[in-house]
């Protein structure tokens, strides 16, 4: 077994096994083995060091592996005899009615451990993991599956206001009202990295860019900042607005930056120029969210408004740059061309500030939460809504859909994941799923 480790993880793993045999009181054994690798004959227990209480943890992290591993087995025999039991058309019926699942008015779980509101959730774009962020000043670690907190990142000294994976699931960006963006490595035990410095307020959001290498965040201090992953260094300053910037987007190819402002605007930027493309004027108050209407909803988007496709806008809807929607404290949530900046529809039935949009990745509907204590779902192509559930109270603060999301008509449609966390200022998470 000594064979197959490096001389280095030799030595972390005999110093971690020293200081074990030492903090448990097994001080004749920790002296022998001190004596059999000379290599660590000079070692003195620490609690500072990196070495201290290793071992324990990784047995912990093993244990709980463990547990997982034989739930999700168990979990996989039930699947199995399940679909051994079910003929072919009661399984094409419950894909269909799958495709098109909206959040029941009672969640799945409820995940209780931070100690304020929460700002943000996120899910982890491979497995039954989800990150939340709090003004707890914490980002905790949940198995939303199970609704088992696996672990607390303690390291900003202020409210988390955003967290976000890259599209590997391997680094989860968070950043803070202490000014600073970390950046933690997931397969690393969420060790903190890097932090990134430069803004002069709250920071905002927080997005990785397509590819990345880069991500994009938006502060108070009215600027957003692009950001070099692998140097930690900030490239690009943009200044889209006069006032605090609540969030900022990049589209999916990466060219163009979708921001909203406590001016009451949305618009949208060339990050390369650095020149406003649109504005998108029309709120009564300041705007908290904004979003650009995916290709899978711009179809339905499109028979809400009698805006047939041409071979001219085949190109644009394909970049999902063609539409955007907003949610704002004046309650309500405007769909806009996001060529020209014009409003074409309000959803209206909010009774409180909208604070996040998010879509099913169906196409079909659209799921808002508020300050009226409800998370609701709209009929993209009607323009109604179709379902307002009671979520948390007195606020909910933010709202998204699992991971895995799908264009229409993919070969991957089957793999949509029917899960939605909402976060409150109940300090609760909720997990609605079928």
């Amino acid at each position: 077994m000594a064979g197959q480790l490096s001389s280095r993880q030799q030595l972390d793993l005999h110093k971690s096994m020293l200081d074990y045999l030492y903090n448990a009181g097994f001080i004749k054994t920790y002296n022998e083995l001190k004596a059999e690798a000379p290599e660590v004959a000079d070692f003195t227990p620490d609690p500072t060091s990196p070495a201290s209480g290793l071992l324990v943890k990784k047995w912990t992290s093993i244990i709980r592996m463990q547990r997982k591993v034989m739930d999700l087995e168990a979990r996989l025999a039930q699947a199995h005899e399940e679909l051994a039991n079910a003929g072919p058309i009661a399984s094409d019926s419950s894909k269909r009615v799958n495709k098109e699942w909206i959040p029941s008015s009672t969640p799945k779980n409820t995940l209780v451990g931070h100690r304020d509101k929460i700002n943000a959730v996120a899910f982890h774009p491979l497995y039954s993991v989800l990150a939340t962020a709090s003004v707890d000043a914490t980002v905790k670690i949940w198995d939303w599956d199970t609704g088992e907190c696996e672990r607390t990142l303690k390291s900003h000294t202020k409210a988390v206001s955003d967290c976000q994976y890259d599209s590997t699931g391997k680094v989860l960006a968070t950043c803070s009202d202490d000014l600073f963006i970390k950046l933690w490595n997931v397969p690393d035990d969420y060790k903190n990295y890097a932090t990134l410095r430069g803004h002069e307020h709250s920071i905002s959001s927080v997005h990785f860019l397509p590819g990345d290498n880069q991500l994009i965040s938006a502060s108070r201090d009215n600027t957003v900042r692009v950001w070099d992953v692998q140097t930690s260094h900030c490239v690009k300053v943009l200044k889209p607005h006069s006032e605090w910037i609540r969030s900022a987007l990049p589209s999916i190819d990466g060219r163009l930056l979708l921001t909203c402002s406590d001016d009451h605007t949305a618009r949208i930027t060339d990050i390369e120029t650095s020149s406003m493309k649109t504005e998108m004027r029309g709120h009564d108050n300041r705007i908290e969210c904004a979003v650009f209407v995916p290709q899978a909803s711009i179809p339905a988007v499109r028979e809400l408004v009698a805006l047939p496709a041409n071979v001219q806008s085949a190109k644009v809807d394909s970049l999902g740059i063609s539409f955007v929607l907003t949610g704002s404290r004046d309650k309500t949530i405007k769909l806009w061309d996001a060529l020209r900046g014009q409003c074409l529809w309000t959803f209206v039935g909010h009774d409180g500030w909208v604070q996040a949009l998010t879509f099913h990745p169906c196409g079909k509907f659209l799921l808002s939460a508020a300050d009226d204590h409800t998370m609701r779902v709209w009929d993209l192509k009607t323009g109604r809504c179709l379902k307002k559930i009671d979520a948390h109270s007195p606020f909910v603060q933010c709202v998204a859909w699992g991971p895995t999301p799908v264009t229409e008509g993919s070969d991957d449609s089957d793999r949509i994941v029917n899960v939605v966390a909402t976060g409150g200022t109940d300090k609760l998470v909720k997990i609605w799923r079928p």
